[in-house]
This record gives structure tokens, sequence and C-alpha cells, in this order.
């Protein structure tokens, strides 16, 4: 590839990365534009409220009943796989999934890897860590090829290259595909982009991808993409390795199809998406394609931990629609890179802490005006905004304090001057007289204040100030009365 892979930036720079992304108009407006697109597509796919409630509360019920049975799938899954003579992988860390798959690639002499889409994969920055040991790994979905040719990470977890305009992008193939001059029409450039993948396809040595969803009875991998290009890097190689994390396991294969119902239609408000694919073991005799050889690796990287708290092991309920990200006021003004992780938004702002650690996520959870939006549109009724107050409470708990199962980072916002604020303020507030003497200080302290808003509201329209005051207005209703 003629751009090499980076790693995402730090989360804990959060703030600074947020503030120039405030300040960039073009990239507020093209979010603006595609949030309230894709909102409005979305909706049309619900007509019928009551349907869509019911098949919510069906989703959640199954997620839920996967997550509470979810070691015991996992065993049997397992056994569902090698019986399919599928080679099974536990990989607990991300370095771990790493040298797995790169492990794999070592025993085929592999120089080459076609990825289909896959999320998992970004989370454990797959392709940077083989680039170093000279396999080169190809992005063959549209958006993830763009956005590799480009040097830089998705923004969205369902539209990686939300962020880029139709001029970027011609620049881009030009500089980057011989042949390919410069334009702006869409269809010449998809055209482009497929050109210059098809051969990707017949030359790679192994396919990768991720799982959708994976049913423990049958060892199906469920896969759902728009391209072509997830069925063509699962079937063309000799060689298919699937990634995926632990909680994407339900009990039967029938229970995705309510699930994968909701998917569709709420990332990218189609009626259905262009491919399902359904992949049950390798090429069986007499199958003209398939792989020859398939593994599965198992990833957990954090995800038991949210898994042992009752509360968090709701996180683990997402089929990563992107819905909670397309309805985030805050996700939309500062755009996906702005979070320096791999899942931005609402759905990233619960899950990295258990990826990555609070330490390095801590600005994250109250990067949220805990509004609802993502709770009211999630298909699986994920409590986000819940979660995100339990994640801050956890931020701020004091590190020495014993609990049962303390997250990695706890206390990482703990302040022992803030925590004195809180009481003062608390004591002041249930004692009237304290609070009248509080605010008659405040009222005459008040030069002191900053003379601007702070935070968000720098950047929203200011109120336009009345033209009467409610005194004016109340005398007037007086008089006409």
């Amino acid at each position: 590839m003629n751009a090499r892979p980076i790693h995402f930036v730090s989360p804990a720079d959060f703030r600074e990365r947020v503030s120039d992304a405030l300040q960039d108009q073009a990239l507020r407006s093209s979010m603006r534009g595609a949030m309230e697109f894709l909102q409005t597509k979305r909706s049309t796919q619900f007509p019928d409220a009551g349907e869509l409630e019911q098949l919510r509360d069906l989703s959640e019920a199954i997620r839920q009943h996967a997550l509470a049975n979810l070691p015991d799938l996992l065993v049997q899954f397992e056994a569902s796989l090698q019986a399919l003579g599928v080679h099974v992988h536990w990989a607990g860390t991300a370095g771990e999934a790493n040298a797995i798959i790169h492990g794999i690639a070592q025993q085929h002499g592999a120089r080459s890897i076609v990825k289909g889409k896959s999320m998992a994969s970004e989370e454990v920055e797959l392709n940077h860590y083989l680039s170093e040991r000279g396999i080169d790994c190809v992005e063959s979905d549209m958006g993830e090829y763009i956005v590799q040719l480009a040097g830089e990470k998705p923004s969205h977890i369902v539209m990686p290259a939300l962020h880029k305009t139709r001029a970027e992008i011609g620049a881009l193939f030009e500089r980057h595909l011989p042949g390919t001059p410069y334009t702006e029409d869409v269809d010449t450039l998809i055209l482009a982009g497929r050109r210059s993948l098809r051969q990707k396809f017949a030359d790679a040595d192994i396919g990768l991808s991720g799982v959708n969803f994976a049913a423990a009875d049958t060892g199906t991998l469920w896969l759902v993409e728009n391209e072509g290009n997830g069925r063509l890097s699962t079937t063309v190689p000799d060689v298919h390795i699937a990634l995926m994390g632990v909680e994407k396991v339900v009990a039967r294969l029938e229970h995705i199809v309510p699930l994968a119902s909701l998917l569709t239609r709420s990332a990218t408000g189609q009626p259905i998406t262009t491919y399902f694919n359904l992949i049950t073991g390798p090429r069986r005799a007499g199958e003209l394609d398939g792989p020859r050889e398939m593994h599965v690796v198992l990833l957990d990287n954090g995800r038991t931990q949210a898994y042992a708290d009752q509360q968090l092991r709701a996180t683990l309920q997402c089929i990563r629609c992107g819905a909670c990200m397309n309805h985030c006021p805050v996700y939309e003004r500062v755009g996906g890179h702005a979070y320096g992780t791999t899942y931005p938004g609402p759905i990233g702002k619960i899950i990295s802490p258990h990826l990555l650690g609070l330490e390095e996520t801590a600005d994250l959870v109250t990067a949220s005006s805990l509004c609802g939006a993502c709770a009211e549109v999630c298909p699986v009724r994920i409590p986000i905004p819940s979660l995100l107050v339990r994640l801050r409470t956890e931020a701020n708990r004091d590190p020495a304090q014993q609990v049962d199962r303390p997250l990695r980072g706890q206390g990482a916002s703990f302040s022992r001057g803030e925590r004195l604020v809180w009481r003062f303020w608390s004591g002041a507030f249930a004692r009237p007289p304290v609070y009248r003497w509080f605010r008659w200080l405040a009222t005459r302290l008040r030069a002191f204040t900053p003379p601007g808003q702070l935070g968000w509201t720098r950047h929203r329209e200011p109120l336009v100030p009345a033209r009467r005051s409610l005194s004016d207005l109340l005398r007037e209703r007086g008089q006409a009365e």
C-alpha cells in the first residue's frame, strides 16, 4: 500500500482535539448534513412505532439471554466450529490476537492479506502490527480503503470515510491510484476503487473478516455488508481468518434474524443490506469456492471486565449499528477522530474504558449532555446515559476505596479538592440559612466570574435579547384585562 497504517492518537488528548474540531466549520457543516440525512433515513424505515418497540424488546431479550449464558455458549460455539473443521483461537489481549494472526500468516508464508470490514482488527491495530513484520494488509471495504490510502483511521463504525468530501477522495485517488484522473463524480470514483481492489482478492494469501453475529448451535458466522468485498475476502483466498469479540455469540441461528433486521435499518436506513454472508465452516468436498482452511479468533481485550459487572454488562449488547452516533449532538459537532478511539460516539464512551482503561478515557465519559437520544434509538436498548453516569462515578472514585471489582483506571479523575467543594455544596444546600448566606456572598462576587460562556455553549448561537421585560409584559396584560 502507498499509505502506511498509523496509530490512533491517545484519547487522553480529547479536550485539545475537540477544541480544534469545533473551530473547523467545514467539518461541522459536513457532519451536520450527514447526521440529519441518516436520522431521516432511519425514521422512514420504522413507520410502525409498535412494530419497532416489539422488535427492540425481542432483540434486547436475545442479547441479554446470550450474555447471561455467554460462557456456556462460547464453549458450545467452539465445539460447533471444531466439528466443522475450523481452528479456534482464544486471545485475551490485542497483542495476543495480533500474534495469533501473524503466526497463521507465517505458517502459510503469507505476504498479503485482503480484509473485509472488521472493527475488531482496527481495535487491535492489526494493520500496523503486520506491516511492521512485512505483511501487507489491504482494506477492501471502500470506506476503509479510502482512509487507509489517506493514512487515517475510520471516523464512524459503519461509514469509515464519513468525514471525507468528494473533492478530497478525488484528489486522494489521483495521487495513489495510477492512471486515475481527478474527478468528483461518485460513480467514477467507486469504479476506480473497485478496479484497484479487484486483483487484490486474487493475489491475497489470506482473507480476513470481522463477524457481525455468530450462532453457537451451528457454528455459523453471519457477516453483513453492502459491497460484496466481504464475500470475496472470505471465499477467494485459500485461508480465511475471522476476528470477533466474544460478545458476538447468540444461542441459535434463528436469533440473528431480528438482530439483522434492526441492524441495517438502524445503521444506514436500508430495509435490508445487499449481502448477508452465512459462513459455516471451510470448503467441503465437491464445493467450487470457499477457503480450504478457516480460523476463528475469539477476542476478549477488556470485554470480560464489562461482563463481570451486572450493570456494565449491558455495554456488550451492542450490535455496532452506529445509530447512537448518528443521533448524538456531541459526535455531530466534533466528528469521530476527536475521540482518538476505535469506537467513537456514545458507544465508544462506554466500551473504550474497558478496552483502554479509565486513565486513558476519563474525559470521554464526561463528553455527553446525557440528553438520552442515544438510548432512545438504540435497537437493543442499551441504557447508555446511566452507564456513562456509572463510569463517571468510577473515574472519580477514590483509588484507595475497596470495591468488589475495580475497573482498570479507577479514580483516574479523582480530586480531593473537588470532593471538598461538593461536600461543602451538599452541606450548604441541605441547610437553608447556610444556602442563603452562600447565595448572598456569590452575588457580591459575580465580578470574578468569567466574562464569556464556558464549554460547548461558547459555540452556540446566543439567545436573542427580549424586546420587553417580563414586568412590562405582565403590566400590558393587566391593562388589557
